[in-house]
């Protein structure tokens, strides 16, 4: 059988009606020449082991390389010219649309996105602080407020200005820069309300934002430090949600009756007694929210370099009293201290 080591031995069985002849005994052996396929060599082990760790490797590579496949984000920006960040344009004294706001001829920001001068307020101008600190032109986007906080931006801007407090889940999928500023949270009423506590409000319907720190409080779930906690909110309450902290107040202007409070920024409620709108803080704040700027984990870009210029600027914007400056500008108070570690 060595001489013929190409060669398989098949036991075949041929039906006598099939041979010619007819006296062809009614079984037979024959030879047949091994397929294609019985004639591969067989992986060693050896070459198996080399196959596969050279697969490991090559999925490691990628990993390694798939936040980053756009390059880096800090290079993007500045070749561009314009670094965006997303705010909101109805969250005043934060943020929001110039009257009089006039876009200038000679602007980097494409078409779709905001000028400095098209928007004010105060986290309009720390982005604008920032931007020059990065040696770009600021632009902005304005998506809604639980898009931001959801992660995953699809690389459609760059940070996130707007206010957005530093607590889980956001760390999850969103890089987050030194607080630039730790405003309280409160409640308000109409000025004509009865209501006289917190406690007052157990079983009544509340107006929150959405996708907030203040409907987390609400629900009882805030998750931050325990000594940043001075309240517990009242009980049996019903939530409403409404877009933006804004529309709560201005819900309860134009008349709307679905509810009889609102949560949120002590900095909102200060603008809309300034503003001359019928409503009052009830009671002392309820939770301090150290506020910092966000960058989306699932960019395509590599982020590190980007992330680290803007936490720098936001330390030299503690540091050279920029931050306090612009704190006291809008707020009439500096929100802005102890919050570098």
């Amino acid at each position: 059988m060595s001489a013929r080591r190409d060669l398989t031995l098949t036991a075949r069985l041929i039906s006598r009606d099939r041979l010619k002849g007819g006296d062809a005994p009614l079984h037979s052996l024959a030879y047949e020449r091994p397929s294609k396929t019985q004639m591969r060599r067989p992986i060693t082990m050896k070459k198996l082991f080399v196959l596969l760790s050279l697969l490991v490797i090559a999925s490691l590579a990628l990993t390694a390389c798939g936040s980053s496949q756009g390059g880096d984000l800090l290079s993007q920006i500045k070749k561009r010219g314009y670094v965006v960040a997303s705010t909101d344009p109805n969250y005043m004294p934060q943020s929001g649309l110039k009257t009089d706001g006039k876009r200038p001829a000679n602007t980097k920001c494409p078409s779709d996105l905001l000028t400095y001068d098209e928007m004010e307020g105060f986290d309009v101008d720390t982005a604008y602080e920032v931007a020059k600190r990065l040696g770009v032109e600021i632009c902005y986007a304005t998506p809604d407020w639980d898009v931001v906080t959801a992660g995953s931006w699809a690389d459609k801007w760059d940070m996130s200005v707007g206010s957005m407090t530093v607590k889980p889940p956001r760390p999850d999928h969103l890089w987050f820069t030194t607080p630039y500023y730790a405003p309280t949270a409160v409640i308000a009423v109409p000025t004509d309300s009865t209501i006289a506590s917190i406690a007052d409000l157990a079983g009544q319907s509340i107006c929150v934002a959405t996708a907030t720190t203040y409907l987390d409080w609400l629900n009882n779930a805030l998750d931050l430090n325990p000594a940043d906690i001075y309240a517990k909110p009242p009980e049996g309450i019903k939530i409403v949600e409404l877009s933006t902290d804004q529309e709560c107040p201005q819900a309860l202007a134009a008349g709307r009756k679905e509810f009889v409070a609102y949560a949120t920024s002590i900095t909102v409620v200060e603008a809309n007694v300034a503003a001359g709108l019928p409503v009052k803080q009830l009671g002392d704040p309820v939770f301090k929210e150290p506020n910092a700027i966000a960058i989306d984990k699932a960019s395509s870009f590599d982020t590190a370099a980007f992330l680290k210029a803007v936490d720098d600027a936001v330390k030299a914007m503690h540091a050279d009293g920029t931050l306090s400056k612009l704190s006291i500008q809008w707020y009439g108070s500096d929100l802005t201290q102890g919050l570098v570690k």
